[in-house]
């Protein structure tokens, strides 16, 4: 027992942590981010040898589907006249369901992945794929799950039915 009591102080602060960085930074920030990371790892780390014209147009078609679905989240945003603020959940106006999501609960962040995996197959570096890796659980984290509960909160029944139908990615 006083083992866990000493530790709870620790745990509480590491919470507190975690809580502290939920929907402060803007996702394009963290592709941004995460994409210039990738780059540099990409300068200091030995590439596959893949011919450029197959990377090229790889990365181009997967960088277009990815624009597909982060241009069709923010339209469908907009048809419903509600926020498209990821660092403000709670101004949801209303809660989209129709179109491209039906496919996916966040098809802008999918894009955006995308985005990263199209510029990791255009580095061609297989350290590079722990760039859309780090995303994945980053967003996950600390954007995505508080998203899920203020709008959980916000729109009860109608998104945890949402939540049931339609999957967190694809």
């Amino acid at each position: 027992m006083v083992l866990a009591d000493a530790a709870r102080p620790r745990f509480q602060t590491y919470n507190w942590l975690m809580q502290s960085l939920e929907l402060k930074i803007m996702p394009p920030i963290v592709t941004v981010i995460t994409a210039a990371l990738m780059v540099i790892v990409s300068l200091v780390t030995p590439a596959l040898q893949i011919p450029i014209v197959a990377r090229v147009l790889l990365a181009v078609l997967i960088f277009a589907l990815g624009g597909v679905c982060a241009v069709g989240g923010f339209r469908a945003f907009g048809r419903a006249r509600t926020t498209t603020d990821p660092t403000a959940p709670q101004n949801a106006s209303s809660l989209v369901t129709s179109g491209i999501y039906t496919i996916t609960r966040n098809p802008m962040y999918l894009g955006m992945l995308l985005v990263l995996v199209a510029i990791a197959v255009l580095l061609a570096n297989p350290w590079c794929l722990l760039g859309p890796v780090a995303y994945i659980f980053y967003i996950t984290r600390f954007q995505i799950m508080p998203e899920e509960r203020i709008l959980t909160a916000k729109f009860g029944a109608d998104y945890t039915s949402f939540m049931t139908r339609v999957r967190r990615w694809i």
